[in-house]
């Protein structure tokens, strides 16, 4: 069972600009007003300050150090609370996102909405999810219909019959399944099966000698968590040790990190008659009728190997190995939502062990991170009413239309590119779609029912009206206007089989976007993101598809041999980097995102000229002692601000197709002549980059 719906095949297409976004909102000030009696006097208004220049440590060479520079007094006054793994920018900017969505669900919860409206649902969950009381005095017996499924399985068919229905129901385990849009047609949506399944991060997870210790830890979690359902120590021992060889068959089988980025080991069209032969064990008609699919035409059987050894499985594997795989990632899946040793052995596991954090964070917020997952979208209409006003928007949209401009002018001027290939990059970028604050239409939550009293089952009733939703696009047009990440999202994607640029309301807002700050915090800020996503439209992914995205080449052999060369040498430059003793950055995993920092950080760059040449006085004048190329490049650093605990930055150097933040601030300025200028830094300093090292791609 599978409670977070997100699709690998998304994740691995919807390009997001960071990990979990997040970030601060700087307090209002009162200044307060004269006494009654008083004479008026003249109150002055405080200065506003768009970047505060006291936390950069002058004592660090800029040119040696840049992130240490900007970011170091600020990291040492800010360590990362105990119920984190990380903390920065994007964090600070989240919390304010919650706390605006915290007041939301509070309401909601204590109002007497309408019946059916998005305020009773998202009052419903909430208050569902808040009443521990209730949650800890049922147990583990909202799950109990569910394990006596998978207890009474006692073939192999009996199997294939339960995972056909536990999808049915948006609960599956296994792999991964859902409507994604057609790789070679991306103007409709087709099914997508996809590997998944496992409880540690990777593969490599389940072989490596130093993941050795964890592995222990995970078959001591996966036996504690049976224990909690009434399985007795040794058997629960046992069937541990089941689930860990079960997984290490599937991990043996699944592609890692860095090959799911290429994209033919992400689609694999095939009829069902070729997919049957693939899995002649697990008939995908019978699949596909359960779930109401429409798959006649098709479906793409993403990585057959994984789904040859699934079905070896079935033919093989003792169905008593299958129960207690199912068993187990149901109940793991599960227990978020159940009574308190549930949620602290889930803890215990997958957020102290796997990442470090000290402790949980608190109840609301928790509760409000369901909301998300089930109702993100009609919290979000909510959101926007509260938090998002149409100036705010306006602006965006003129930054948006500044960095786009930019992109094209250097298109343009590519001297590695041929006339040819640049006639299709100019096509692409003249079909880019850019999408702001929140949809141009809302999501229709009616047929939802949540009572607002079980906890458990009102998250599984949201799930299957989320699954069905997701299934009934099969078949149907892809809609480019559609959303995959919610307006309270701090946050940003590009979604390459739609080329559209995405960026939610709650990313707008300070250090990233500031109505008063001057042009160059805004360009160093949002205009990085923006370019940053229309950046990836040309990385190493995005440059796979076209113009209305179809993933086919659209390159001249020499101009792709060219861009390879290039992108090679950023390979190189982030393998160098070793945020952990011995432990590198995978240059090849974080590719995509590291082009599209050093892309989009060149193009806002740009844009500041334009911005800047229609007012040359103004421009010339330095703020706070800084100059404006100072200041852009200041907030862009500060964007990346942040630390992560030790074992959140190794599972991240694991999985995470994004570097570390600190490299982040470091990476791509090191690599433009601009930045050397700004701060008078000179061939041989740690933060030039020049002759065979600079990397110089869009």
């Amino acid at each position: 069972m599978k409670f977070d719906s997100l699709k690998p095949l998304a994740l691995a297409l919807g390009v997001a600009l960071a990990l979990t976004a997040c970030g601060a909102k700087e307090a209002a000030t009162d200044a307060g007003a004269p006494a009654a009696s008083a004479p008026a006097a003249a109150v002055e208004t405080p200065k506003h300050v768009a970047f505060d220049t006291s936390d950069i440590d002058t004592s660090i060479n800029a040119c040696t150090d840049f992130n240490a520079y900007v970011n170091s007094k600020w990291l040492a006054a800010n360590p990362i609370p105990d119920d984190k793994t990380r903390w920065g920018a994007f964090d600070q900017l989240r919390e304010t996102s919650l706390n605006t969505q915290h007041e939301i669900v509070e309401a909601a919860a204590k109002s007497n909405a309408a019946a059916g409206s998005i305020e009773q649902k998202i009052g419903a969950l909430y208050k569902a999810g808040m009443d521990e009381a209730a949650i800890d005095a049922l147990g583990h017996e909202p799950i109990n219909p569910e394990l006596a499924k998978i207890d009474a399985l006692k073939t192999s068919k009996d199997v294939v019959a339960y995972l056909n229905d536990s999808f049915a129901r948006g609960q599956g385990s296994l792999f991964a399944f859902g409507a994604e849009a057609d790789f070679k047609n991306s103007s409709r949506k087709i099914a997508y099966a996809f590997q998944a399944g496992l409880g540690l991060p990777t593969r490599d997870y389940y072989d490596k000698p130093d993941h050795a210790a964890l592995r222990d830890a995970y078959v001591a979690h996966i036996a504690k968590t049976l224990e909690l359902i009434g399985v007795e120590a040794n058997e629960a021992k046992k069937q541990a040790a089941s689930v860990l060889a079960f997984e290490s068959r599937l991990a043996k089988a699944s592609l890692a990190p860095v090959d799911l980025r290429v994209p033919e080991n992400q689609y694999h069209f095939v009829s069902i008659d070729e997919a049957n032969k693939v899995t002649p064990h697990f008939d995908w008609n019978s699949f596909f009728a359960a779930q109401k699919a429409d798959v006649s035409d098709g479906f793409s059987l993403s990585q057959p190997k994984f789904f040859a050894e699934v079905d070896r499985m079935l033919a093989k594997t003792p169905v008593a190995d299958w129960q207690a795989y199912l068993r187990y990632q149901f109940v793991d899946a599960a227990s978020p939502y159940l009574s308190k040793p549930f949620q602290e052995e889930y803890f215990a596991f997958h957020k102290a062990t796997l990442n470090g954090q000290k402790e949980d964070e608190p109840r609301w917020k928790r509760v409000l991170g369901t909301v998300n997952s089930q109702l993100g979208m009609a919290l979000g209409e909510l959101y926007v009413a509260k938090a998002f006003p149409p100036e705010s928007k306006a602006r965006a949209q003129e930054l948006v239309d500044n960095v786009q401009a930019a992109l094209k002018a250097r298109i343009e001027k590519l001297d590695w590119m041929s006339d040819t290939t640049r006639a299709k990059a100019l096509e692409k970028w003249s079909t880019f779609l850019p999408k702001i604050g929140y949809p141009e239409k809302w999501r229709d939550w009616s047929g939802l029912n949540l009572s607002g009293d079980n906890y458990f089952a009102d998250v599984a009733a949201a799930m299957q009206f989320n699954y069905d939703y997701d299934i009934a696009k099969i078949g149907k047009p892809t809609d480019r206007k559609e959303w995959g990440m919610t307006p309270q999202t701090v946050n940003a994607y590009y979604n390459p089989t739609d080329n559209t640029i995405n960026f939610p309301a709650a990313i707008l807002q300070p250090p990233f976007f500031d109505a008063k700050a001057d042009d160059a915090i805004n360009y160093g800020g949002i205009g990085g993101v923006i370019g940053h996503e229309a950046s990836h439209g040309f990385d190493d992914q995005g440059s796979q598809f076209d113009a209305v995205g179809n993933n086919t080449n659209w390159w001249s052999e020499e101009d792709k041999k060219a861009f390879e060369a290039r992108t090679a040498k950023l390979v190189e430059q982030f393998n160098a980097y070793e945020p952990l003793p011995g432990k590198h950055i995978n240059g090849q995993l974080t590719l995509g995102e590291n082009i599209a920092d050093l892309g989009g950080l060149a193009i806002a760059y740009d844009a500041l000229q334009v911005a800047m040449a229609k007012d040359p006085g103004e421009a010339s004048e330095k703020i706070d002692g800084y100059t404006q190329d100072q200041r852009f490049f200041l907030n862009w650093a500060r964007i990346w601000r942040g630390h992560m605990r030790d074992k959140r930055l190794e599972v991240m150097l694991n999985t995470d197709p994004h570097s570390p933040t600190t490299y982040r601030a470091i990476g791509a300025p090191s690599n433009l002549d601009a930045f050397a200028s700004a701060f008078a830094c000179k061939s041989g300093d740690a933060m030039v980059r020049d002759g065979d090292t600079q990397v110089k791609i869009w």
